[in-house]
């Protein structure tokens, strides 16, 4: 087992298997010395765990434990291309996408659950941005996709 995933353990968690994909493209890939994953939604077990809008259907708290289930099938997707995931050498960037009403604001709030999920897994911060939009595939509250840094 890898650190990484004995620190997700101490929280309860595992590395699930990694999501497939639900149209033409691939979970992760490498160019260089990063992994680019695609779009990771909130999938347990080939099925999405919530549907809706923040704002509406969605609270920020469910909403927030929906970013988290995205950033373990994120891992996941890093894990399926490099093997081990101590080969992480940080997150370098996550990207979140909130579906939300109009007149919600809380997607930082949200995507939280992402970002400080994968700061306890590798140990460290990462450059992120938050975004409202209207929908997601499936009508999934929140998607993810990160790039990392692997040696």
């Amino acid at each position: 087992m890898s650190q990484v995933e004995a620190r997700l353990a101490e929280l309860g968690l595992t590395v699930p298997e990694v999501a497939i994909p639900v149209a033409a493209y691939v979970p992760a890939v490498i160019s260089g010395s990063h992994v680019f994953t695609s779009g990771q939604l909130p999938m347990v077990a080939g099925a999405l765990a919530a549907t809706g809008r923040l704002g509406g259907e969605i609270d920020v708290e469910e909403g927030t434990k929906l970013a988290e289930l995205c950033a373990l099938n994120a891992i996941a997707a890093v894990k399926s291309v490099i093997g081990d995931l101590d080969r992480v050498v940080q997150v370098v960037r996550v990207t979140g996408f909130v579906s939300s009403m109009p007149d919600f604001y809380g997607q930082p709030a949200v995507i939280n659950g992402a970002s400080n999920l994968l700061g306890k897994a590798f140990d460290g911060a990462h450059s992120r941005s938050a975004v409202g939009v209207a929908a997601l595939p499936l009508n999934a509250p929140v998607e993810i996709d990160m790039i990392v840094e692997f040696k």
